[in-house]
């Protein structure tokens, strides 16, 4: 085994080794040419031995990965994302005392060399040889672009880096075959510019543009002389000679620069000495990376936006594709997001609920007639600490979400009411409407019935609740047994077509079950951003828009920008204008006299919606509407462990939360802010008749203890009571799943225990 030197340096065989390797190397590079030769010293990067002139003859550059900037409906900045912070500048846009500056401390022959430099490469062969180790580079400027490119290609693979960085005889052959190709295709200042684009200067600053405004706050082109030095002593070594963390060592390495620009002529030395005696004159910036940073609350709807890209198969066929593309970067996103409507949003859930209550909130605003997002927020801020949360509890689980969405209530019934429409039923049609009623045996399915097999009961939520009633006077008081009757008498798969031509899923994407407390009473998970979009249905006369949230997209690649295709909402009917326009003027009367008072707009301006709370109270929401804004806001515990009595949120104390108490105020304080100066447009209104007199009204009402009447219709759905309750009335009586655990279908959800009822 041969033997070290004393002192730890190399042994004669191996200083022979060495000089003969690098012998070989300058060889290869004076001949100008491949040697087949040269191969015999093998490719330790690729793992294999194969010669110069095997290798490929082109040197694949992958485009740089650039930040993305996301920008709100105005072209207002909401966040810039990225894999790596990079700008990429062109040459005439950074500093001339920059590009002096890398010349100098790392290739001061640059503009007169070829792709290698011989001179180089002999100085340092001869005092490596000398001092028995590495202690000088040879490394041109092309040669240090190509190794670049090698590590960008490798992205965040360790094993990759790995061997892009490693310093052995095969990669340099490697560096010397695609160094001699770039300086043949691109020239000197081309070379310069990439360079100062892909290199690391640390501080998560990729290029210099990155760098500038990392370290000093200003671009590349305004960098001074001592500026400039002190980032082109960085590139030797980002961590040692980082100035935020050390300031003495780069400092120290900064002067060496300015000395080296002196030596060679690039500044005086009267200019050189000033500028040493000069502080560091750091301004550094914070990096500003994700959603996390995002401004005006919308880091959920930055994520959204994320969550859009990486699963919309428009940009690309594959996840991994998609991947690629958004980790590259160079995106401009313009998306839907109003700033007016966004700031009214975060400003009322911030004025109603506080981040530290032990219940949330989340409201999304859409734009009837194009699915348009405008606004998405929620009282626990994005992020990873206290009081904070990275689930988007606007969305379903599959855009970052919660897994099953939150139980809505009554605010269902609307679908079930536009699906009898839809059936002919007339918005004066009468049910008994008892207080308590056992539920009916079956109620008819698409394919197969719901039995009632548990003897289950139903009960209104307060005791004067008696009917009979007419559909307008169901749907202001929020009547459950009325709207249970209504579908035993149409049927369940009504409401499903209705609520598949609305979009409306579950939290997980599934479709509502089939069971009568889901297709009535909202015992079933949903998101804010699906009710919103789904009563922007009514106000735009029955045409449902699925939801979208980015207007456009550029993408720069080099010098090149191209848009790229985005998701376009797609608009359907789901319903009859009749019908829409019947809906309307239904849940007009919610707010001017039934359980949504609370929420009412208010200056002349049209609007209607729904009010909604789930069994004991853990959840609670308002989805409401005028002709040219929808929007949802559900406030309840994201584990669905809070029941909302005796509670206090945003510093009031509540002895019971009800839909129209809570979330009614936040949608309307959300609502007005988002539409001042906006115009005010009417419904398109209906009439709907008076209901009939007492004594013009069918014989045989039936009785409150059991719901039967001489119509024949029966209703009721397990709600409390005897503890095995589903269901969702507005004031209690909605089952809720536990967001963690599901039921088989055609299983009765929910605790039961629940008052029954609504707002």
């Amino acid at each position: 085994m041969p033997k070290k030197r004393s002192g730890g340096g190399l042994s004669s065989t191996q200083q022979a080794a060495k000089f003969l390797g690098v012998s070989v190397l300058a060889g290869a590079v004076m001949a100008g040419i491949a040697l087949p030769a040269v191969g015999a010293l093998g490719l330790a990067a690729k793992g294999s031995v194969e010669s110069f002139d095997e290798l490929p003859a082109a040197l694949k550059t992958p485009p740089l990965s650039q930040r993305t900037t996301i920008l709100d409906a105005d072209g207002g900045l909401i966040a810039t994302v990225y894999s790596r912070d990079r700008t990429v500048v062109d040459l005439k846009d950074i500093s001339p005392y920059m590009q002096k500056a890398i010349v100098a401390i790392e290739d001061s022959r640059f503009y007169e060399h070829g792709a290698v430099d011989l001179k180089g490469v002999l100085r340092a062969l001869n005092k490596n040889a000398r001092s028995g180790e590495v202690s000088e580079g040879a490394s041109t400027l092309t040669q240090q672009y190509v190794k670049n490119v090698f590590v960008e290609e490798a992205g965040d693979d360790p094993t990759k880096v790995a061997q892009a960085t490693q310093q052995t005889i095969g990669r340099k052959i490697q560096e010397l075959k695609y160094a001699i190709q770039v300086e043949e295709e691109l020239g000197k200042k081309k070379i310069l510019e990439n360079y100062l684009n892909i290199t690391f200067f640390g501080q998560q600053a990729y290029g210099v543009e990155a760098a500038s405004q990392r370290y000093f706050s200003k671009p590349a082109k305004d960098l001074n002389l001592q500026e400039a030095a002190l980032l082109a002593g960085i590139v030797q070594s980002p961590s040692r000679y980082d100035p935020v963390n050390d300031e003495a060592e780069a400092k120290k390495r900064r002067n060496i620069v300015l000395k080296r620009m002196a030596e060679v002529g690039d500044v005086s030395p009267e200019d050189a000495a000033e500028a040493m005696r000069s502080p560091l004159g750091l301004e550094v910036s914070e990096p500003k990376n994700g959603c996390i940073t995002a401004a005006k609350g919308a880091g959920f709807f930055c994520k959204y936006v994320e969550k859009v890209f990486l699963n919309d198969p428009v940009f690309g066929k594959t996840r991994e594709e998609r991947a690629k593309v958004w980790n590259q970067g160079g995106l401009t996103i313009r998306t839907t997001l109003d700033p007016q409507a966004q700031k009214s949003v975060q400003e009322s859930l911030k004025d109603h609920v506080y981040e530290s209550d032990k219940v949330a909130a989340a409201s999304t605003l859409v734009e009837p007639g194009t699915g348009k997002i405008v606004a998405m927020g929620q009282s626990k801020p994005y992020g990873y600490g206290k009081n904070q949360t990275e689930i988007n509890f606007s969305v379903d689980s599959a855009w970052g979400g919660s897994n099953f969405g939150f139980p809505t209530g009554s605010t269902f019934k609307p679908f079930v009411a536009a699906a009898a429409l839809e059936e002919g039923r007339p918005p004066t049609q009468e049910y008994s409407s008892p207080y308590e009623m056992p539920y009916p045996d079956t109620v008819r399915g698409c394919d197969k019935p719901w039995v009632n097999d548990g003897g289950y009961k139903l009960e209104n939520e307060d005791e004067s609740e008696v009917g009979p009633y007419a559909l307008r006077d169901a749907m202001a008081k929020s009547v459950n047994t009325y709207f249970v009757q209504m579908i035993e008498d149409i049927g369940m798969c009504p409401v499903v077509t209705m609520t598949d031509k609305l979009g409306v899923v579950q939290g997980n994407g599934d479709k509502i079950p089939e069971v009568p407390s889901s297709m009535t009473l909202g015992s079933t998970g949903l998101s804010p951003l699906t009710m919103a979009s789904a009563y922007a249905a009514f106000a735009s006369r029955g045409m449902y828009c699925t939801p979208v949230a980015i207007e456009s997209i550029t993408q720069k690649t080099g010098d090149q920008s191209k848009s790229l295709p985005v998701p376009k909402s797609t608009c359907s009917r789901a319903m009859s204008e009749k019908t829409a326009d019947t809906v309307n003027e239904l849940l007009r009367g919610v707010i001017d006299s039934g359980t949504g008072q609370q929420a009412g707009l208010g200056d002349g301006r049209a609007n209607a919606g729904k009010t909604g709370t789930t069994d004991e109270r853990r959840n609670a929401w308002f989805v409401g509407y005028t002709p040219n804004m929808s929007g949802a806001v559900w406030v309840g515990s994201p584990s669905q462990k809070v029941k909302m009595k005796n509670i206090t949120i945003g510093g009031q104390p509540h002895d019971l939360v009800f839909g129209g108490a809570v979330p009614g105020p936040i949608w309307r304080d959300a609502m007005n802010g988002a539409l001042e100066g906006k115009e005010a447009p009417d419904f398109n209104r209906v009439h709907i008749p008076d209901p009939k007199k007492p004594e013009d009204r069918d014989k045989g009402r039936g009785r409150g203890d059991d719901g039967k009447g001489d119509d024949g219709f029966i209703g009721g759905l397990i709600n409390g009571g005897n503890g095995n309750g589903n269901g969702g009335g507005d004031g209690g009586n909605g089952g809720q799943p536990d967001p963690g655990f599901t039921f088989p279908e055609g299983f009765i959800q929910g605790p039961g225990n629940g008052p029954g009822g609504r707002d």
